[in-house]
Order: structure tokens, then sequence, then C-alpha cells
């Protein structure tokens, strides 16, 4: 039987015969590719410089172990019981609990959030596709600041070049989910993960041999508390929930492929870990080469695409670095990108019954669609602000309007939601018996969190953010 085939949900009986991750390790790589997107190797290291290094890189740390690892171990469990897409894991198991069918708006919200961040996701993946052939091509050799901002902004301003990255972005996403579990996403995930640890390694030693090596630990590791303001600590607090993929109904949906056998709690707090260790990774790799070339590390979102070329500009070797780094970029986009349009097309397979091929095309080309909307948002569109006359999407394009109501709005509801359930739903022995854990301190710890630390400091998140 195919695997393909055999990754066919049927409503009935869920995923009963059908294939689960080969190994705990399995799991983990496909988890943690998931996290280790844009998020860590692009965003981490921008909001750490804007906000002053040490001390928000503790106060992140914190806000993983208090909210992102909660969340993730709650999500990951529904899914693992649920044995379903996230839609259909939710329905059932509100009804298996006797809670309202109304928590089935958790599934919906998940997979229709990672469905839209995939629509802007993909075009922003498209930049990191086009910029390893720039590097590749010596694009950043002795470049001025001036020559690589308009790069940039060329980039930007031509919505058939941004058409043609989105397309083959899109297109090598499709490529490993229609091919379903073991033969797609299981051997991609082998594959490419490991070259991502790679490549950020390479690029760490490299920075290592940089004058700005120094100068980059110290504003990693030692703390400034003076430069710590409440906006930082609510940006580590919202970053530490975004960082993990939460509630964007890709941990459900790999959690659903989980064998009961591995340890769902030390699995989860494996995947934090090695997802925290990839950005501060990413920190060692990226601020010495802004250090080392006298760069402003509180550049903001930039950071990637027009300070560091700047820096690969003039350093030795900068050619091969570039194209590593920007290949170490879009590794960790695609990993990410394959999690978000599985929950889709999982609910297609099994509340459908189409299969796993028609299901991704349907999927994928529909994601692709709505993103013609981001990349004309850069360009033709850039004056066009669909819901100015509501006062939080004044101003917006599409792009922006995805990015604030997934982030702001859908991700910190859907990961309360799902930790509320696994806190408060859940009979504390069947909260058990899911996390395999016997009920003692540790378990009633956990608990406590989910039940009130995890769930008012998204609350704090949400409503900072919201207002």
């Amino acid at each position: 039987m195919s695997d393909t085939t055999q990754s066919t949900h049927t409503s009935a009986a869920g995923r009963s015969g059908n294939p689960l991750w080969s190994s705990r390790l399995a799991f983990i790589l496909a988890a943690t590719g998931s996290a280790v997107g844009l998020g860590n190797i692009w965003k981490f290291p921008y909001i750490t410089g804007e906000n002053g290094g040490g001390a928000f890189v503790l106060v992140y740390l914190l806000c993983i172990a208090l909210v992102g690892l909660p969340i993730l171990i709650a999500e990951v469990m529904l899914g693992r019981r649920g044995r379903r897409s996230p839609i259909q894991t939710m329905t059932q198991l509100a009804r298996q609990d006797g809670r309202s069918p109304r928590w089935a708006l958790v599934g919906w919200s998940g997979v229709i959030a990672g469905y839209l961040i995939l629509s802007f996701y993909s075009v922003i993946g498209g930049w990191s596709l086009a910029y390893v052939g720039k590097a590749a091509s010596g694009d950043f050799a002795g470049a001025s600041s001036d020559t690589i901002g308009t790069m940039f902004g060329g980039l930007l301003s031509n919505p058939g070049t941004l058409m043609l990255w989105h397309s083959l972005f899109m297109l090598i996403v499709l490529a490993i989910v229609i091919r379903g579990l073991k033969s797609g996403m299981e051997k991609a995930i082998n594959l490419l993960m490991p070259l991502l640890f790679l490549l950020l390694l390479v690029m760490v030693g490299y920075a290592m041999s940089t004058s700005g090596f120094s100068q980059a630990v110290s504003f990693l590791f030692q703390p400034d508390f003076s430069k710590l303001t409440t906006e930082a600590v609510l940006t580590a607090l919202g970053h530490a929930f975004f960082t993990l993929s939460l509630a964007s109904g890709a941990m459900m949906a790999y959690g659903s492929f989980l064998p009961k056998e591995y340890s769902l709690v030390s699995t989860a707090a494996t995947i934090a870990i090695v997802d925290t260790v990839v950005a501060l990774l990413a920190g060692l790799a990226i601020f010495p080469l802004v250090f080392a070339n006298g760069l402003e590390p509180a550049a903001g979102p930039g950071l990637i695409f027009q300070t560091l070329p700047l820096a690969f500009s003039n350093m030795a070797f900068g050619t091969l670095f570039g194209t590593l780094f920007f290949a170490l970029l879009l590794i960790a986009a695609i990993t990410s990108a394959i999690s978000m349009l599985e929950p889709a097309v999982e609910w297609l397979e099994e509340k459908k019954g189409i299969g796993r091929l028609k299901g991704a095309l349907l999927a994928g080309g529909s994601v692709w669609l709505l993103g013609i909307t981001t990349v004309l948002s850069f360009n033709h569109w850039s004056d066009l602000h669909p819901l100015a006359f509501l006062p939080a999407f004044e101003g917006k394009t599409f792009f922006d309007i995805f990015d604030y109501l997934t982030a702001n709005i859908m991700l910190p509801l859907g990961g309360l939601f799902m930790v509320l359930y696994a806190g408060w739903c859940m009979k504390p022995q069947a909260l058990a018996q899911a996390l395999a854990l016997p009920e003692s301190p540790v378990f009633n710890g956990l608990r406590f969190v989910m039940r009130f630390v995890a769930p008012l400091l998204v609350v704090v998140v949400f409503v900072n953010q919201l207002f």
C-alpha cells in the first residue's frame, strides 16, 4: 500500500492502522522543523537587537518555560489523543469529554491561522530563495549599502519577480506534502534538519573567527537590566509563544502521528530546548558579523535582507558564507511551511474523502492564490487598505492584515483555549493518563501552570497586542 493511500484519514476510524512517525527522533526533527523557521533565524536576532540583548534573552528563556512549553505539551497531547486533523480532533475530544461541540472552533482557528500565515510566509520564503541565488552569484561582493538597499527594494517593487519566487517556494512545499508522512515529510525533514544544524554550526564557527564574536557573546549573555522595558518583556513573552509554532494546527497535526509509547513531556521539552538553542545560535552567527562590520544590531526587520548582505559584501569568503546563510534561512522556511499546509490537507482527506494528491493541490493552490494579495501588498496595492474603516486595521495592507489577525488575535486565542481545555476541561486522571505522568508533584505543578500561569500570561500578551 502506498504511503499516500496509508495517510488517508477516515472520520469514523481516525488513524488506526495508518502510519506514525518511525521514531521519537523523527517526530522531534519534524516538530523542531515546524518550530524553527523565519522566527528563529530572521525575527529573533532583530528583536533581540532592538530590545537590548542579554536581559531580553533571559526574559525570553523564562517565557519559553512558563508559556511556550505548557502550551506545546497541551497541543501535542490533544493531537495524540484525537489522532485526526485539528478540527476533527477537537470535535471528537469535546464529545468524548462531555464538553460543548463549540470546542471544535479551536481546531478551525488553528487550521485557518496556519492557512493565512502560509499565504504570506510563502512570499517571505521566496525572498530567501531569491537571496540564495543572489549570494551564490556574487551580487553582494563589494556592494555598497545603497546598492544592497536598492537590490531589496527592487525585489519588493517587482510583482512578477515576487510571484516567481512565491510560486517556486510553494511548489517545493507541495512536492513534499503530496508524498505523505513517510515518503514526503519524514524523508525531507530527516535530510533538511541535520543540514540546517550543520549550516548553522558552520556559520557560528566562522563568526567565532571574526573580531566581533566576544562583543556578540557579551551582547547576548550579559544582561543589562537598565535596557529592559515593559514593552521588551511583552515582546519576549509574545515571541516565546509564536516561535514554537503554537496554535496554528501544526503541532496538533504532528502530535496525531506520535506513538503512545513516547514520553510526551520529555519530547516536548526537547523540542522547546532545541528551538531555543537554534535561536541563540542564530544570534551567535549573526551578531559577530554585525559588530565586526560596525553595523547596527537594532536594524529591525531589515537585519537579514539588508544589513547582513552588507556584512557579506565586506568579508573574506563572503560569497560562500552568504550563500550558506540564505540556504539556512530557506531550509528553516520550508520545514515550517510543510507543517502549516499539513492540517488543511488532513482535514480535506478525512472530512471530504479527497485523496492526498488532490487535497494538497487544492489546499496549496488556494494558499498560493491568497499569497498574491501579499505579493501585491509590497507594490501595486501598497496604498490599498481594505479594512481601513476598522481602527485596528487602519493603514494596513492585505499582508499587514493577515499578519496582525493571525499573530495578535488567532494564535494567542487558539493557544489560550488549548491550554484551558487541557487544564480545566480534562479530568486530572485523564490528563495524567494522556501525558503518561503519574499524579505527582511534577504533574500537579504542570497542571497548575496549564490552569493558571500560562493562560494569565497569554491574556497579558493578547490584551497588550490588541490594544
